[in-house]
């Protein structure tokens, strides 16, 4: 049996502990919804203030020279690429995860011309299809997009598979891809491996380059903590950036934005995968939460996510009973940083606990979603939410009719 005791006991020799005070946290709510937006740094809040008043208020447009707005997205690339294995001049920061993700399937595609599939799992995050089936109507010539189970994807990687398309940690369920051993069988098969790391990058330790990857795209927002609708980031290594051509042939990405030319060149290294004019106070405040996060070893936020999430998983069953079913990998190191249960009513159980102050979020069609941030996230945090878990389905509290009005935004 666990209690509150342990929680506090686990808090008290947490290393990470202090990072919480680095962060916003209205008193007295339980914030487990780090993975779909993280909270906001102090510093966060600073820099835009900085920015807002100083740089735009005061430099306005000099600020592009005077404050290096301009080479802000290789910046901000540069610090995210020391939190996934990659290079320095191999990340930028630019655009969303889906405008980014379009940019490199083409570009993939592009080097394999003689093949037509996009490979990838049943459940894999909705967002990430759509782009590809829309790339491949757009093409036309053959191309598609084929979904098999996970279980079935290294049988499916066959000779007209151009590119295998997988998010690194399952959104719904949390389950992590073991990396390395995918990108090897679709190297054996002759194909390319795209990872979207939105649900893992600044929760552990990544090694694109240990793991061969190819090519990678991942947002701001979730446990980078740079806000809602920070732009998101894509990597490209060096060993393919000069064989890529950008599909988004865009003004920043060309290789002299500022003389003009109709024609475009494109820009030397990652630089071309560059296309608007980026959104400096978003991609500020991204810049001054990675600062915070880059603090941290990640090798210790993952034990204290693996830790943090077993101890949840054990709470909520020891409290819950059958009441609720995990649907996470019970393996502490085949799950991200959060944890899933299923419940027939998960939506009102959710509006229940939110109405508590414990905020998770739900998933269609049944899955109640935790999200671990280890910075801010405590034990404490994990056991409060197994008890009003309990209580919400004991008192039968997410019966209110109120509770089953869907929002907008689940």
């Amino acid at each position: 049996m666990i209690s509150r005791a342990d929680a506090a006991a686990l808090d008290a020799a947490d290393p990470l502990a202090p990072f919480r005070d680095r962060f916003a946290l209205p008193e007295g709510l339980v914030y487990l919804d780090g993975n779909s937006l993280g909270a906001l740094p102090k510093t966060a809040a600073g820099r835009l203030a900085e920015v807002v008043g100083r740089e735009w208020g005061e430099g306005l447009i000099r600020s592009w020279n005077d404050a290096g707005w301009i080479d802000l997205p290789r910046r901000v690339g540069d610090k995210i690429a020391r939190l996934v294995g990659a290079a320095p001049g191999e990340v930028v920061c630019a655009d969303s995860t889906s405008v980014n993700l379009w940019k490199v399937l083409a570009a993939a595609l592009s080097l394999r011309p003689e093949r037509r599939t996009v490979l990838s799992e049943e459940g894999n995050f909705p967002a990430d299809l759509y782009v590809a089936e829309g790339l491949a109507r757009l093409l036309g010539k053959g191309h598609r997009v084929r979904l098999v189970p996970k279980r079935e994807l290294v049988a499916a990687l066959d000779d007209d598979v151009a590119a295998l398309l997988l998010t690194h940690v399952d959104y719904r369920t949390g389950e992590r891809h073991d990396m390395e051993r995918l990108t090897g069988s679709a190297h054996a098969a002759g194909a390319l491996a795209i990872w979207d790391l939105a649900h893992s990058a600044g929760a552990m330790p990544l090694d694109l380059h240990g793991a061969g990857a190819d090519l990678a795209v991942g947002c701001g927002y979730k446990y980078l903590c740079g806000g809602p609708g920070a732009p998101a980031f894509l990597w490209v290594p060096k060993r393919l950036q000069d064989a890529f051509v950008q599909p988004l042939s865009g003004w920043l990405g060309h290789a002299a934005p500022f003389a003009f030319e109709s024609a475009y060149r494109p820009a030397p290294g990652v630089a071309r995968f560059l296309c608007g004019t980026p959104p400096i106070l978003s991609m500020s405040s991204l810049d001054a939460a990675l600062d915070v996060i880059l603090e941290a070893d990640l090798a210790i936020v993952r034990a204290k996510s693996e830790a943090l999430t077993s101890f949840f998983v054990e709470a909520v069953e020891q409290e819950c009973g059958e009441a609720v079913r995990l649907v996470s990998p019970r393996e502490a190191a085949r799950r991200g940083s959060q944890v899933s249960f299923a419940h027939p009513d998960a939506y009102a159980v959710m509006c229940a606990l939110i109405a508590r102050g414990v905020v998770g979020d739900f998933r269609a069609p049944d899955v109640l979603r935790f999200g671990f941030a280890p910075l801010y996230v405590r034990f404490a945090d994990a056991w409060e939410t197994a008890r009003a878990l309990a209580d919400v389905l004991s008192s039968h509290a997410h019966e209110r009719p109120e509770l089953r009005r869907r929002a907008a935004v689940t």
